[in-house]
């Protein structure tokens, strides 16, 4: 079994920073590429930020500039670092990763349960 848990989301002003934490529980044998993806109220889940097993990135446009992802492969946790946080990044974040539980196991997706995002003043 394994779970992937945020944290560190919160309500914070605009200009205002927050760094989101997803962190891989369970037999993982390793992990491929892990992302954030977000969901606003009625609107469609996007994919925020993607980082890949060799550490390469990918952002939206809507937030590059802003926000990095990294990751520590040592802890099984991916980082979001939001910066210049603006209204229209409230949301729900979630953390998501492509992992083996055992050698030559076939990747598969796990999602977390979400992290609220709110960006108010």
């Amino acid at each position: 079994q394994v779970q992937l848990v945020e944290s560190g989301g919160g309500l914070v002003q605009p200009g205002g920073s927050l760094r989101l934490s997803c962190v891989a529980f369970g037999t993982i044998f390793s992990i491929n590429d892990m992302a954030w993806f977000r969901q606003a109220p009625g609107k469609q889940r996007e994919l925020v930020a993607h980082i890949l097993i060799d550490s390469h990135t990918n952002y939206a446009d809507s937030v590059k500039g802003r926000f990095t992802v990294s990751r520590d492969n040592a802890k099984n946790t991916v980082y979001l670092q939001m910066d210049s946080l603006q209204p229209e990044d409230t949301a729900v974040y979630y953390c998501y990763a492509s992992l083996r539980t055992m050698p030559h196991h076939e990747n598969v997706p796990f999602w977390g349960q979400g992290t609220q995002v709110t960006v108010s003043s």
